[in-house]
């Protein structure tokens, strides 16, 4: 009994010290990244929610490493730090991020959000079957033009219609292509100005004249992230429609927005994230697209801007400003 009583004695005494021993629990780091310094992409909020209901708690069981970009350079040095510090998983907000991922790494698996063809981009082999180490979450936004057109036409009368392009952005002659292909059926003259920097815009909007378009989109995913702030207040100023993708550009001032509910792409980004850090491999998760579309209407706007938004737009609507 003695003997017994020794030995229970002594392991209770050396358990605390074997689990001293032990190396602390591997807390996962998630690398997230964008580019566009004057705003954070509409979905990293959501996800930080939604990780947050699955368990995930900031600094407890999970470690979420956000940066902001200025441009698809600072992206890449970005990609290439998250590979060298060895992280477990990225998350890449947008064109640029995923590019600049893609290319730093084959093996440090990443989750996408507010892609628009993923695999015109060449970031997958398809949608159902990613293949390598990427998968997400595709919105199709240069895919709506066709609609977010349609839709603009029954805010404004739509003859001239400005489009913003970008001719360093990959992205850029396939999503003209199909707003080429739309606006003869809803009889809209394209006019395409071309800009790839913060000046070439400015000097785009100086050099129209009053009067010269009816509204504008913006087609080039490079333009969209890295000039927003700047376009908007452009567009404002030379009282000029514009239309957008993003809910938030609409809360900012732009007449209206067709396009995803981020809320939901950050839900299923985290979802990714969730698979992914319990064992589950990019190539076997089908991408998702992006099921519900909100329509969010400014008719503060809509009234600076001297328009009359009819009825029948306004009871399609998701959200209106007023």
């Amino acid at each position: 009994m003695r003997l017994i009583g020794l030995a229970l004695a002594l392991t209770l005494t050396l358990a605390p010290l074997a689990a001293e021993g032990q190396p602390p629990l591997k807390i996962p780091r998630i690398g997230l990244f964008h580019v566009g310094l004057d705003h954070d992409p509409p979905g990293l909020a959501p996800l930080r929610e939604s990780l947050r209901r699955m368990g995930y708690e900031e600094g407890r069981n999970i470690r979420l490493d956000y940066r902001n970009q200025a441009d698809e350079d600072a992206a890449r040095a970005t990609a290439r730090a998250f590979v060298r510090e060895r992280v477990d998983l990225m998350v890449a907000f947008e064109n640029q991020a995923v590019r600049a991922a893609q290319t730093a790494t084959s093996e440090i698996p990443v989750v996408f959000a507010h892609v628009s063809d993923p695999v015109a981009a060449g970031f997958v082999k398809s949608m159902a079957r990613p293949g390598g180490n990427l998968t997400g979450v595709a919105d199709f936004v240069g895919e709506l033009q066709d609609k977010r057109v349609q839709i603009f036409g029954e805010m404004v009368r739509l003859r001239r219609l400005l489009i913003l392009t970008d001719p360093t952005d990959p992205a850029t002659q396939r999503l003209t292509a199909h707003i080429e292909r739309v606006a003869p059926q809803l009889n809209v003259q394209l006019v395409e100005r071309r800009a790839t920097t913060e000046a070439d815009v400015t000097k785009i909007f100086a050099s129209l004249k009053k009067g010269a378009v009816d509204g504008m989109v913006v087609i080039s995913p490079k333009l969209i992230t890295n000039f927003p702030a700047l376009i908007l207040r452009l567009s404002l100023e030379r009282q000029i429609p514009l239309t957008s993708h993003r809910k938030a550009l609409v809360e900012q001032g732009a007449l209206f927005s067709y396009g995803p509910d981020f809320v939901a792409v950050g839900q299923d980004i985290a979802g990714y994230v969730d698979r992914i850090l319990k064992g589950a491999k990019p190539a076997d998760l089908p991408v998702q697209q992006t099921a519900r579309l909100e329509l969010v209407i400014n008719l503060k706007t809509a009234k600076v801007l001297g328009l009359t938004i009819p009825r029948s737009v306004l009871v399609r609507a998701d959200q209106v400003i007023e």
